[in-house]
């Protein structure tokens, strides 16, 4: 009896282990992380986390002796990735990071190829700052923002710098110009 139930078993197994689904972080956003980039990983590590890629550091900074301002991280050969911000701590960390690759997006599948419709119809909107040529969109409870140029706006709001816009002055199909995490404040 024993023998014919060793095969029943592994057959089992095996159909589990098969059946078990990987989750490909590598283009994931979360509050946390950024594919293979987490919160708390340090500067100083970039080129492990980013050994496949291409990584252009501030090079007039690097030669006065302080960190680099700005870190860009391409694909080998290929797009723009992400630019980096690197803290001003002692040992730094990543306070901001501006997302280029229209592959990263959220949990809840967002990403530069979306718009203000998706954006409003995943996550509750906070706070709408205007600056000079840009609408940034906060969302509530979370460190990522949103910025749409002012150029997807209707002209009565685009060109009245007294205008403070709102929600409903943003059409459902704005695009999204950047997608950006701020983990230094949150």
């Amino acid at each position: 009896m024993k023998k014919k139930l060793y095969p029943v078993i592994i057959l089992f197994i095996f159909c589990i282990l098969a059946c078990k689904k990987e989750i490909d972080t590598t283009f994931l956003i979360t509050e946390t992380s950024i594919g293979n980039l987490h919160k708390k990983s340090l500067a100083r590590d970039i080129e492990v986390i980013y050994a496949n890629d291409s990584i252009v550091k501030d090079t007039v900074a690097l030669r006065f002796g302080n960190g680099a301002k700005k870190i860009k991280v391409f694909k080998k050969n290929g797009p723009h990735l992400l630019t980096l911000t690197p803290s001003s701590d002692s040992i730094p960390t990543f306070e901001n990071v501006n997302i280029f690759d229209p592959r990263f997006k959220t949990d809840k599948g967002i990403g530069l190829s979306s718009t203000f419709k998706d954006i409003k119809s995943k996550y509750t909107i906070k706070k709408i700052q205007t600056s000079l040529n840009n609408v940034v969109i906060f969302i509530k409870n979370s460190n990522m923002y949103f910025t749409i140029d002012k150029e997807e706006l209707p002209s009565n709001v685009r060109y009245n710098s007294n205008t403070n816009i709102e929600e409903v002055h943003i059409p459902d199909t704005a695009k999204i110009k950047y997608l950006m995490i701020a983990w230094e404040n949150y």
